[in-house]
């Protein structure tokens, strides 16, 4: 597929994370901080109004690697944005004391998104 085309894909999202993003994104967080404080920064997410970002700027925040397009995950995500299924926003929270942002939720949906456009506008929870 030419690059052109790719970049043709709409995605669309869903006006609000699915419910079972949040114990997801608390079960992660609780591996980098204590569950008190995932917790916590679970209900905050759960509160925070939807923003966007570019693709390629959440991962030169987060600074992690882009999985390739053989993941299980990104493969199903991939067929999802081709048929024109609308996406969960991811959950990001700002680890200010490192200098990064975490995926709390939807490394795989933007590793999907980023092989059909850096460029594109994440929709995501931010705290």
């Amino acid at each position: 597929m030419s690059k052109t085309k790719a970049k043709t894909w709409e995605i669309k999202w869903l006006p609000e994370p699915e419910e079972q993003n949040y114990p997801a994104a608390e079960s992660y967080l609780t591996l980098l901080y204590s569950a008190r404080r995932a917790r916590k920064m679970v209900a905050t997410l759960r509160a925070a109004p939807i923003e966007q970002f570019k693709a390629k700027d959440i991962f030169r925040a987060s600074q992690l690697s882009l999985l390739g397009v053989s993941n299980s995950h990104v493969v199903k995500d991939r067929k999802n944005i081709k048929n024109g299924v609308c996406l969960s926003p991811l959950l990001l929270v700002r680890d200010e004391q490192n200098g990064r942002v975490v995926i709390a939720d939807g490394y795989h949906r933007l590793c999907a998104i980023y092989g059909f456009n850096e460029d594109a506008w994440i929709h995501c929870k931010i705290v």
